[in-house]
């Protein structure tokens, strides 16, 4: 049976309108989650300045018995630059791939030996890089091998939904489908105990969600000390072009 132009322009009319029917019923089944973080006990600041909270942490993870949201793999980066991790936290999604672009004159490495993944890139000179995928979830804590000063965090979340906040503490999440959620905050400062998280729940009429305020205590914080990857002190810092391995 041989059909008639029109046939297809009517197949064509029928397609597009279907698609936008589906492209604006999804447009109503989100909601934007907005809160804010309070870091108790930074110190105090002079001249009105503020704490900056940006590498606070936050994100959703679906309650007991609802349903799970796909995450879509992402490739990101870590850069090393003036013996610097940038930047210093980052948060991603299971199986994200980071790079670690090394963009110094100099060699660096790039492992982790705690909780989380544990992985060991070893040396690698200028203007090359390395890379891991991470696979579940965890905070990673990242330092290289010759450069005691250098360290960053990644935090991997089993969700999509996970962010870091702004300097001011506040935060959000867009695109949130209906559903229970757990809220938690990751905060590389804390001390203490951490809260139980929040319930946070969405439904399909909201499309913006206030969260409750989370506050977190930095009481007596004391930045800890690390050792090398062999579980050893640091020798005395060099930049040479090659390095010699385990110490004898």
């Amino acid at each position: 049976m041989r059909l008639s132009p029109t046939y297809f322009e009517f197949l064509s009319e029928a397609t597009l309108i279907i698609t936008a029917a589906v492209m604006f019923a999804g447009a109503g089944m989100s909601a934007t989650i907005t809160g804010d973080i309070e870091a108790m006990s930074r110190g105090q600041y002079s001249h009105g300045q503020q704490p900056d909270l940006s590498d606070l942490v936050v994100w959703l993870e679906p309650a007991k018995g609802s349903a799970t949201v796909p995450i879509q793999a992402a490739r990101v980066k870590l850069l090393q630059k003036n013996k610097t991790f940038t930047p210093h936290v980052l948060v991603i999604g299971v199986g994200t791939t980071v790079d670690f672009p090394n963009a110094d004159p100099i060699f660096h490495s790039a492992f982790s030996n705690y909780n989380g993944q544990l992985f060991d890139l070893t040396l690698y000179p200028p203007g090359t890089t390395k890379s891991v995928r991470f696979r579940r979830p965890g905070i990673v804590r990242v330092f290289c091998n010759i450069h005691p000063a250098m360290s960053a965090i990644i935090v991997v979340v089993d969700t999509p939904y996970g962010t870091k906040a702004r300097a001011d503490g506040r935060y959000q999440i867009a695109n949130v489908v209906p559903g229970k959620y757990e809220l938690h905050v990751f905060d590389e400062r804390a001390t203490g105990k951490a809260e139980s998280p929040k319930q946070i729940v969405v439904t399909e009429e909201d499309s913006e969600v206030q969260a409750p305020l989370e506050q977190v205590s930095e009481q007596g914080y004391v930045p800890l000390s690390h050792k090398n990857k062999y579980g050893l002190e640091y020798p005395p810092e060099k930049d040479a072009e090659s390095y010699g391995g385990l110490p004898r």
